[in-house]
């Protein structure tokens, strides 16, 4: 059995006078984003990215378009101090561009840390120590004062070394495990550090508030950050800065809710690897705002191209069903689903819309560089006719009538169901051709020739079974009557016509292709379809009525 007991609450509420963040209901404006896929990403993977997979990744980022990327925490290996050294010597720092590196408040590390940096067009200096409850009294036995110090000491460090080393360099703060430090501590530490850094209108510094372990519900978190953001000296030249990670899986909603608590810029990684259940993942941060009208300022407009760069060079796999990267997240297997999403573009296309309305769909896939048939409406046992005749009209261009698309419905969920398959749309194209487009039976029609007298067309037709061909005449109130009067005099067939539909194909080349579709009922109340497609709209719907009569008198409906 489970034992609650042994767990407290280990976070620090601030006064709910902090809560004005509640009254917002969207976010404005993008924040600074700082991808930290090289650092925290990377030290997280089994793995960790060769200098050439680095490289790679790093161009990536630059075309998503991030002006800040945490390269690396140069002290800690050989490759992350390389990887800089080449960034910066090979001049691969684009101008608008700032590089990031991680250090402890230690001296030794600090100073290795600005000799990875010398000649830094554009560099923050990450500098951190960790001052929870828990890491006090556990891991450094340290009072509060003693902790303050170190990080006061470090910001001296940094302060002095950014003068003796040649680049140019902001600094960025961090209370390691901000989420278990008590706010007014925490708060008292960051105004000793920015004491002594002196922010102001030409020293921006950056303040960085890490969920280094979620502990609390999101709203928690949001008002802490919004203590700190009214409480913290020189705030007018201050970036407040987060850096979510996921223990409890709401690290964006952590983040949604501290940047409407006052927060400007966010750290994480592009699909949310990092330790333990990740950092917080900037592409569903990205395009949770552009679902609301705002644009996020990071091309996303590739989603496949990321996905392939981020596995190939990481080893990682996006889960099929993260949110906007994943491979099935816009895929609709519901029947009822598919059914609202096939007349949601329908009416949006209908209605010319410019926003974007359509159900179960919260972007435009297209916008991500997602393609409607292939990602959106996908068929297998549990699909419906809706989403199967979509499909088929927006792949292939066929527009079949309710009742038959539904009858071809179970067709395909049938063939789903015994093969125990998702079927692909060429699969469900060959489906359709197989059972009713212009299936070539025993009987064909070899000639005709109409007449029209008033409002009664006749026609001489001729017929061939088995090589024979037989003529008849027959007469009806339209070409498709006098030929459909033909055949039951022919076979001597009993039923009814009771459905006709015809359309022009789109994209067929230079000649226009007619597609007709054919209902026929017997006594019973029994339907058979067919469809036929030709040049000649008179061919297109015999080929329609011989391939619906086949289905017929093989008893295939």
């Amino acid at each position: 059995m489970l034992d609650a007991t042994k767990y407290r609450v280990g976070y620090f509420p601030v006064s709910e006078e902090y809560n004005k963040w509640v009254k917002k209901d969207h976010i404005e404006a993008p924040p600074i984003w700082c991808s930290v896929d090289m650092r925290d990403g990377n030290q997280s993977l089994v793995i960790p990215m060769s200098l050439e997979e680095k490289l790679e990744y790093y161009k990536v980022l630059l075309k998503v378009g991030f002006k800040e990327i945490e390269v690396g925490f140069p002290a800690a290996s050989e490759t992350e101090y390389e990887f800089l050294r080449t960034l910066i010597d090979n001049n691969m720092i684009p101008d608008d561009v700032t590089v990031q590196v991680l250090t402890q408040c230690r001296e030794h590390i600090i100073r290795k840390t600005f000799d990875a940096c010398r000649g830094a067009p554009s560099a923050i200096i990450h500098f951190y120590n960790s001052v929870s409850v828990a890491q006090r009294e556990q891991v450094f036995g340290k009072s509060k004062e003693e902790i303050k110090q170190i990080a006061v000491d470090g910001a001296k460090l940094v302060k002095r070394l950014a003068s003796e080393y040649e680049g140019n360099f902001r600094f960025e703060y961090s209370p390691e495990s901000f989420t278990g430090t008590e706010p007014e501590y925490a708060l008292e530490v960051c105004n000793a550090v920015l004491d002594v850094l002196e922010p102001s209108e030409t020293n921006n510094v950056i303040i960085n508030l890490p969920v280094t372990v979620e502990m609390s519900l999101p709203h928690v978190y949001a008002s802490q950050v919004e203590y700190m953001s009214e409480n913290l000296k020189y705030r007018e030249y201050v970036t407040l800065s987060l850096h979510p990670h996921n223990d409890r899986g709401t690290g964006v909603a952590d983040t949604e809710l501290a940047l409407l608590a006052g927060a400007d810029r966010v750290e994480g990684t592009l699909f949310g690897n990092g330790e333990r259940t990740g950092n917080v993942d900037i592409v569903t941060l990205a395009l949770n705002m552009y679902s609301h009208g705002v644009d996020p300022k990071l091309d996303l407009s590739d989603m496949n191209y990321l996905v392939e760069e981020y596995e190939k060079c990481t080893r990682m796999h996006v889960y099929e069903r993260a949110p906007y990267a994943g491979a099935l997240v816009f895929a609709a297997f519901s029947g009822s689903h598919q059914d609202a999403i096939a007349k949601g573009m329908k009416y949006r296309n209908k209605h010319k819309l410019h926003q974007w309305t359509v159900p179960y769909i919260p972007i435009d896939p297209k916008d991500i560089g997602r393609t409607y048939d292939a990602d959106v409406i996908r068929v297998n046992s549990q699909s419906g006719k809706g989403g199967i005749g979509y499909l088929l009209e927006h792949s292939y261009g066929y527009i079949l009538p309710p009742k038959m698309r539904e009858q071809f419905s179970y067709k395909c969920k049938d063939i789903s169901d015994r093969e125990h398959k998702e079927l692909k749309p060429h699969e469900v194209l060959e489906i359709f051709n197989e059972n009713y487009l212009n299936i070539t039976s025993d009987i064909s029609v070899t000639d005709f020739d109409f007449m029209r007298e008033n409002d009664t067309v006749k026609i001489n037709i001729t017929f061939m079974r088995d090589g024979k061909e037989t003529e008849m005449e027959a007469e009806g109130n339209g070409s498709l009557s006098a030929i459909n009067n033909a055949l039951k005099a022919y076979t001597g067939e009993e039923y009814t016509l009771q459905v006709f539909t015809q359309h022009s194909m789109q994209g067929q080349g230079s000649q226009s292709v007619a597609a007709s579709y054919i209902g026929l009922e017997r006594s019973n109340g029994d339907m058979f379809w067919g469809a036929g497609t030709d040049t000649d709209v008179i061919k297109a719907s015999t080929n329609a009525l011989l391939s619906a009569f086949h289905n017929m008198t093989k008893g295939e409906n």
